[in-house]
């Protein structure tokens, strides 16, 4: 539970959560709020959000609506990131160019309620292995267009969401790392698993898959994007573990990533 989750990593010396949505109503925002500072953690951002890929006009409306209420949430918990997600194709849909515009149009009508709430809209590109059901944006390239075309001052904090499990892959990584220093709102940490067993489910704890952490971290370290790593990691194997074994081992890996990182600076 979110309450336990709180506890347990300011038991552990973790100074920052990133909670998922589904989470937050089992005590409300504004008690979420307290219980989060009380701890001494800050929150990194609220996922998730988005879904836009709709193109029938109601349920349009109706996924913009629930992203005002996930803006309003994230400011209630002291959350100036919102993580969005942009959602797969419509069922009977094969246009996949329409659909990544209609992407733009809603992420585009929710600026104005995010720059009035105070917080930041975050668009997270997803493996391609998901662009059928879950994102149809896909490279961290794509993500940065958008903020370009959406935003192109960056007055109104429109960035973008680096997670290694979705962008490990690219062989344009560097150079999309390099542009994205000025629009990253958070640095999400995990390992891709050979062979995968469940493309969603089958995440691995850092250093157990194929993922270059050490080489993708000092890119980020490099373009000067602030550190703050948020480990998302979805995994049957791990969730049936004793969680305060899961919160040591993810501190203990991310420590040997980052000494790594320093060693080779």
């Amino acid at each position: 539970s979110l309450a336990q989750a709180i506890d347990g990593y300011a038991r552990a010396g973790i100074t920052a959560i990133g909670p998922w949505r589904e989470e937050v109503p089992e005590m409300g925002p504004e008690r979420a709020a307290q219980r989060i500072r009380d701890a001494g953690l800050k929150v990194t951002g609220l996922c998730r959000a988005g879904l836009l890929s709709v193109l029938d006009e109601a349920r349009f409306r109706a996924a913009l609506d629930d992203n005002r209420r996930a803006i309003d949430e994230a400011a209630a918990i002291g959350s100036k990131v919102v993580v969005l997600v942009a959602g797969g194709l419509p069922s009977g849909t094969v246009e996949l160019s329409a659909v990544r515009q209609r992407v733009a149009e809603g992420i585009a009508g929710l600026i104005p309620d995010a720059k009035a709430a105070g917080v930041q809209l975050g668009i997270e590109p997803l493996h391609p292995v998901y662009a059928a059901d879950r994102c149809v944006i896909n490279t961290l390239d794509q993500a940065l267009d958008l903020c370009d075309s959406l935003d192109p001052d960056g007055e109104n904090g429109l960035g973008v969401i680096v997670d290694t499990y979705h962008v490990w892959w690219d062989p344009g990584l560097a150079e999309a790392i390099d542009r994205a220093a000025p629009r990253t709102l958070g640095y999400h940490i995990n390992d891709w698993m050979s062979p995968q067993t469940d493309p969603l489910n089958d995440r691995g704890m850092m250093g157990d898959g194929v993922i270059d952490l050490v080489g993708i971290t000092r890119l980020v370290r490099s373009a000067g994007i602030p550190l703050t790593p948020e480990v998302e990691l979805f995994s049957d194997r791990w969730w049936a573990e004793d969680p305060d074994v899961v919160v040591q081992t993810c501190i203990e890996r991310w420590r040997a990533i980052t000494a790594q990182v320093i060693a080779t600076d």
